[in-house]
């Protein structure tokens, strides 16, 4: 009698609600929650009545042995059974999606083409670049603001879903610092080239490269260029200033402006991409060579260039292999 009496003491104090469960209720559980803590969590959730007798309940019962810290989807009014079971288990895995950005893309590209890939439209993913912040240890080379371009590290990342915008970016940031961190500026230093040159370069280096062994030489190229005061003639700069990667007409080459390396000297005002490792790497470390031009080889399967020293070979070239 005795037992068939705490029985009906349990159904009375701890039963189930009568009702069929509720709405779905997203619940986080901290880590090192009490089971009354617990309780309360799920009190003001709506998914138990009372957190307080929940809390009892697994207590007189022995469940709270186990119980698991991250976000859950309940449902309101939730029967016993089934809160314990979920806790016990521990949060379902959230749903995520790798995205690749590929080397040499600038702010607006990775905002049309891969930031919707992920589920982030065009507008919040610039939105959240003005609001980022660049990496300490760069300063701006002229009057130009320091912004991101450039600091947005391409690479393939696993995001949780629903992706944010602000997340990617916060990535994007966190790999350039941890890829960076790797690279010994001393070389460019003792050229008077600071940090924030570097990106400059490899992001032009990234544009102009197609062939991974190209890129230390069209490195020595822009370093020799700027060594000698002469234009750095980099048509990717241009394509940079009016929004395009296309072909060059006569009026894009007209264009006013730090942008255009054909009629200004020195590095252009930004990074005109976000460069990989292998890019940066060149752009700190350029090869020993003493060429000041390069142009594409026609017809080359691996895309290479021809290397020239002085303009006449250059000139000489590109007589003799006409694209």
């Amino acid at each position: 009698m005795i037992a068939v009496g705490l029985f009906a003491a349990d159904r009375l104090l701890f039963g189930d609600p009568s009702g069929p469960p509720g709405a779905a209720v997203e619940v986080r559980i901290p880590d090192g929650a009490s089971v009354e803590r617990i309780g309360d969590i799920l009190d003001t959730a709506g998914v138990v009545g009372n957190g307080r007798v929940w809390a009892l309940k697994v207590r007189l019962h022995g469940d709270g042995g186990g119980l698991r810290s991250g976000t859950y989807q309940l449902r309101e009014n939730e029967r016993y059974g089934v809160i314990l079971s979920a806790l016990h288990a521990g949060p379902a895995a959230a749903p995520t999606i790798r995205l690749t950005i590929p080397e040499g893309k600038a702010i607006r590209d990775i905002a049309r083409e891969d930031a919707p890939r992920a589920g982030i439209s065009p507008a919040a993913y610039r939105k959240a670049v003005r609001a980022a912040h660049p990496p300490p240890g760069y300063k701006a080379t002229g009057d130009e603001r320091l912004g991101m371009e450039g600091f947005l590290f391409p690479a393939t990342y696993t995001l949780t879903k629903p992706v944010s915008a602000s997340h990617l970016v916060s990535q994007q940031l966190s790999a350039f610092q941890r890829q960076t961190a790797t690279i010994d500026f001393r070389r460019a230093a003792r050229k008077n080239l600071t940090r924030y040159d570097v990106l400059i370069i490899a992001s032009m280096i990234e544009r102009e490269a197609a062939y991974p062994a190209d890129r230390a030489k069209i490195a020595a190229v822009i370093y020799n260029r700027l060594h000698a005061n002469m234009p750095l003639g980099i048509d990717a700069t241009i394509q940079y200033r009016v929004g395009s990667w296309r072909v060059l007409n006569a009026r894009d080459l007209r264009v006013k402006g730090g942008y255009n390396t054909r009629t200004n000297r020195g590095l252009p005002p930004t990074p005109i991409s976000n460069p990989g490792l292998a890019s940066l790497n060149a752009a700190a470390h350029p090869a020993k060579v003493p060429y000041l031009y390069y142009v594409a080889i026609p017809g080359d399967p691996k895309r290479r260039h021809h290397f020239s020293r002085t303009y006449a070979d250059f000139q000489h070239f590109q007589q003799t292999h006409p694209a």
